[in-house]
């Protein structure tokens, strides 16, 4: 007994360790966190080691798309987290507007090769996105 004793006391913080660690499981937020988080991370550095001319996080989300077909399971285990994240995308986009914000004269001089990119951008999406839709109708 007296040795069991002296180990709570010697190690305090490996019962909190583990009871943190058990917690962190239990959060499936954090969960869907850190997965998303290690599979950006995975992304930024193939890009940096490969000298890839793609953003790491768009590759982070290619290998999380290549995971998720593979592992058929994680993708409802990932879900109610993910829906929350998508409640409130509305917040990722500060940052995008306090960028426009802060460069609002630079959008006033180069006005129209933004509106043109914005509008062909937005037709070619909108056809690439029917033909797709017809041709997996098929």
């Amino acid at each position: 007994m007296q040795g069991d004793k002296a180990g709570i006391f010697l190690f305090p913080c490996q019962s909190l360790h583990l009871h943190a660690l058990s917690l962190f499981f239990r959060l499936p937020m954090l969960n869907t966190l850190l997965i998303l988080l290690i599979f950006q991370t995975m992304g930024e550095g193939l890009v940096y080691l490969l000298g890839l001319p793609v953003p790491g996080p768009v590759i982070g989300m290619l290998l999380l798309l290549a995971y998720l077909i593979v592992k058929k399971n994680t993708a409802a285990k990932l879900a109610p987290a993910s829906s929350q994240l998508l409640a409130h995308m509305a917040l990722l986009f500060v940052p995008a507007g306090v960028g426009i914000s802060v460069h609002a004269h630079r959008l006033a001089e180069e006005w129209i090769p933004i509106a043109v990119a914005l509008v062909v951008s937005t037709v070619v999406s909108i056809v690439v996105t029917a033909a797709v839709i017809q041709r997996l109708k098929k």
